[in-house]
């Protein structure tokens, strides 16, 4: 059965470090996963801020979205997100404003208002500085003066940056960033490729208190998807226990690389990983053509989504590519 009004198809890349790989593999992926994502329609590629975690090689977001746009076409690349409590937001102005200069019309900035990392790490990063809740609203609103014309007597301007206007995207898995991008009339992503538990109390404050701004009249609603993809559901569960073993290791607080696929791993686990687990990926669609299918009408279904963010851990750097097709050809069935 189609999907009614069917939701567009974008992807997050974390650009896994496989065993056995290095950082450099990983980046030459990246780009071969998004032109493989561009070729199949996909809306749109983004990359994760990430610090200080073996597994993952997109720290340095804004040069990953640069490499990735620079390798592609027509696919628009952004952050999913970059996370404000780590940036000054003139330098992610700056960042930005830069590569929608180099890339018109290609360029998201999604934000997030985690650090993406630990809170050693974290002070790093930023040294000393002691984040408020009132920090991100107003940075938020410093970006978008900053991307935004330059008005007479603005005493600092983004160079480049103004007047560029990148797309902002508030990201979040609570009710707080929901209501921001609602108050201020901006795109909403809800992180329910790893948080799900609180997806649809944040859509319906969202909704509600969606207020039309220059940028967006109705509200509009991406939805991360774990997504593994396979001829067949033995084959596609056989697979995501790379995702498994990667979501095992956050939850455990032993992150790694990512692993090879194990056979019948979760039946090795105990109750309670296993229940973790599929906490943490309760919205993951895993499976053959024909349960790909119907689990992402379940979600359009329940979520009424505007657009799907996949995210698609597979060792297997051309089995991943497989499972991209399947994926877009369940969509468009």
């Amino acid at each position: 059965m189609a999907i009614m009004s069917t939701p567009k198809l974008s992807m997050l890349d974390l650009v896994a470090v496989r065993e056995g790989a290095t950082v450099a593999q990983a980046l030459d992926i990246a780009v071969r996963t998004a032109r493989r994502a561009e070729a199949l329609g996909f809306t749109r590629y983004w990359l994760a801020e990430h610090h200080n975690m073996p597994g993952i090689a997109s720290s340095a977001t804004a040069v990953l979205v640069g490499h990735i746009a620079g390798a592609t076409n027509r696919i628009r690349v952004g952050s999913g997100g970059v996370m404000l409590p780590n940036h000054a937001p003139l330098v992610v102005a700056e960042a930005f404003g830069t590569l929608a200069t180099l890339y018109p019309g290609r360029i998201d900035l999604g934000l997030g208002r985690a650090p993406g990392t630990d809170r050693v790490t974290m002070r790093a990063l930023r040294r000393d500085r002691i984040e408020s809740e009132e920090d991100f609203p107003r940075d938020v609103s410093e970006l978008q003066r900053l991307l935004g014309p330059a008005q007479p007597g603005q005493a600092i301007t983004a160079v480049p940056g103004a007047g560029t206007e990148v797309p902002i995207w508030l990201l979040g898995s609570s009710l707080f960033s929901a209501r921001l991008a609602a108050h201020k009339g901006l795109p909403y992503a809800f992180a329910s490729h790893f948080a799900p538990r609180l997806l649809q109390a944040a859509l319906a404050v969202y909704r509600q208190e969606f207020r039309p701004s220059s940028v967006l009249a109705q509200p509009w609603v991406m939805v991360g998807v774990p997504a593994i993809a396979a001829p067949t559901d033995a084959e596609a569960e056989y697979l995501a226990s790379s995702t498994y073993q990667r979501v095992l290791g956050i939850i455990t607080g032993r992150r790694g690389l990512l692993a090879p696929p194990v056979h019948d791993f979760m039946a090795q686990l105990g109750e309670a990983e296993r229940m973790a687990i599929a906490d943490f990926l309760a919205l993951a669609v895993i499976g053959g053509p024909d349960t790909v299918r119907a689990g992402l009408a379940a979600i359009h279904e329940a979520t009424q989504a505007d657009e799907f963010m996949m995210v698609c851990d597979i060792f297997d750097a051309d089995l991943r590519l497989r499972s991209l097709d399947i994926t877009a050809q369940a969509l468009a069935v």
